[in-house]
């Protein structure tokens, strides 16, 4: 059998930036085991396939390297950038029914796509004794000021928001093997390390850690902003944001709280084309 697949660069106005994401359209769906193989196989954050359901309309899934997950953003903008760009350029916009339900993306103006994602509500968390130094030291870093967590899912899905008070405490943490260990103590599955933007013209700035689904850092993360933006929209008293996630990578994002959704724009650059013989 061969499989067409392109990788794309999410979040990126080039290639080498932003996010990477295998993208594998499918007639019909394999085997979740044959899924999970090409994902690890492709080892980036995540391999989405697809299946058409109708006229611009897709089932999709996405795999971490180990693991199904339940949304992933930077891989569903590259998903629609494929479709919109090399599978079939007539769409104007596209609709995905995924494990969070409907999502969807539409081009937007100059090279951006909007992508709508339902947002995760978080809530003030008081962790266990000693608990935020043994996080500041796996992170080789001072404790964070404040902690909140994720109100949605259960241990694994759940993500704990680390807030420190500049962004260059958040650019300059380490995390060490035991991340992972560390987390689950609270039962989350990664970590949102987050600071105010520091001044124009970013409003906020993260880093995004998956030890849970074999991620140890997310280059750019649109699924975390789905926390991110209602948490600190309420803060700063504004709708949309201009975010910074400061991986070695690095990528922008817009991002605007509409309630129970999070809308987000980005670009997206082609990496690589080819094919997958299994």
């Amino acid at each position: 059998m061969t499989l067409k697949i392109w990788q794309v660069d999410a979040f990126a106005s080039r290639p080498l930036e932003g996010n990477p994401a295998a993208i594998v359209p499918l007639e019909s769906w394999l085997d979740a085991g044959v899924m999970q193989a090409i994902a690890a196989e492709n080892n980036v954050a995540e391999t989405a396939f697809f299946v058409k359901t109708g006229d611009g309309a897709y089932d999709l899934r996405w795999f971490a390297p180990n693991r199904e997950v339940d949304l992933c953003g930077h891989a569903t903008l590259a998903s629609a950038w494929t479709l919109f760009n090399q599978i079939d350029p007539s769409l104007t916009d596209v609709r995905f029914m995924t494990r969070s339900g409907e999502l969807k993306v539409a081009r937007g103006e100059e090279d951006r796509l909007v992508m709508s994602l339902p947002s995760a509500p978080s809530e003030a968390f008081d962790p266990p004794l000693g608990f935020m130094r043994a996080l500041g030291a796996s992170l080789k870093a001072d404790a964070p000021a404040e902690l909140h967590i994720s109100a949605r899912g259960g241990a694994g899905a759940r993500a704990l928001i680390a807030v420190w008070p500049t962004p260059d405490a958040v650019r300059a943490l380490a995390p060490a093997p035991d991340l992972k260990d560390i987390l689950m103590l609270v039962e989350a599955g990664s970590l949102l390390a987050t600071s105010p933007g520091g001044g124009e013209p970013y409003d906020m700035v993260s880093r995004f850690f998956a030890p849970y689904y074999g991620v140890p850092e997310d280059p750019v993360t649109g699924s975390a902003h789905c926390a991110l933006t209602p948490f600190w929209a309420k803060r700063l008293g504004k709708k949309t944001l201009l975010a910074r996630q400061a991986s070695a990578r690095g990528g922008d994002l817009v991002c605007t709280d509409a309630g129970d959704r999070t809308v987000i724009e980005g670009r997206c650059a082609l990496y690589l084309t080819g094919e997958i013989t299994i």
